[in-house]
């Protein structure tokens, strides 16, 4: 038989077919194959860990086949409970792989404290950047009779007058009293020496 005949003939065409049904069987098997070892559309959504403990997330991530890595604790959030999980990474509902790993922060155990700055004298428009920079809050501001106008004149926090370098707990609220800015040069001037002046004490044989 020639070769144009052989090429033209039942048996070569049926030797073809199975050629390509043989190779499009491999071709099935091998992306199967694919797509087994690379789990290839076993996707897993990522739960929500906050507010869930360091053992809790263990536990939930286990039965995932999910893993953790805890990056830090994060400043105390009176909104979560201590020592959990305040913020993660990715993101709960996020589609991942199994084994893939989950990274949290853990809230700390309370408020750390904090410094009282030295804010007399200085501004309305400093202090509050100033406490604020240091996690601290601005409570109530009261004006007082001054000269200065604006002028931080007394730092309080709960009723108490706060000095220079005592310490209180971030998310403190610290109440400013300032100058009104209405009393002369004069007046202040009568004030400090009406407080200045020594107290005249009458002896007791006297009375």
């Amino acid at each position: 038989m020639s070769l144009r005949k052989y090429l033209t003939s039942r048996v070569f065409l049926v030797q073809v077919l199975i050629a390509f049904a043989i190779i499009a069987a491999l071709g099935y098997l091998f992306m199967h194959w694919l797509t087994f070892t690379t789990d290839h559309g076993h996707e897993i959504s990522v739960p929500d860990l906050r507010k869930l403990t360091e053992e809790q997330v263990e536990t939930k991530l286990d039965e995932l086949d999910l893993d953790y890595v805890l990056l830090d604790s994060v400043d105390y959030r009176s909104d979560f409970p201590q020592f959990s999980v305040v913020e993660q990474d990715p993101t709960p509902g996020t589609k991942v792989k199994v084994g893939r790993k989950i990274y949290i922060k853990i809230n700390t155990s309370g408020f750390s404290s904090v410094r009282i700055p030295d804010l007399i004298e200085k501004t309305y428009r400093e202090a509050v950047p100033t406490l604020k920079a240091l996690g601290l809050e601005e409570g109530t501001v009261t004006y007082v009779p001054n000269l200065g106008k604006d002028m931080v004149l007394e730092m309080r926090f709960k009723g108490r007058n706060l000095k220079v370098g005592d310490r209180v707990l971030k998310s403190s609220k610290i109440d400013l009293v300032l100058g009104d800015g209405k009393m002369s040069y004069q007046e202040e001037e009568n004030a400090v020496d009406t407080l200045a002046a020594p107290i005249e004490e009458t002896p007791v044989d006297e009375q």
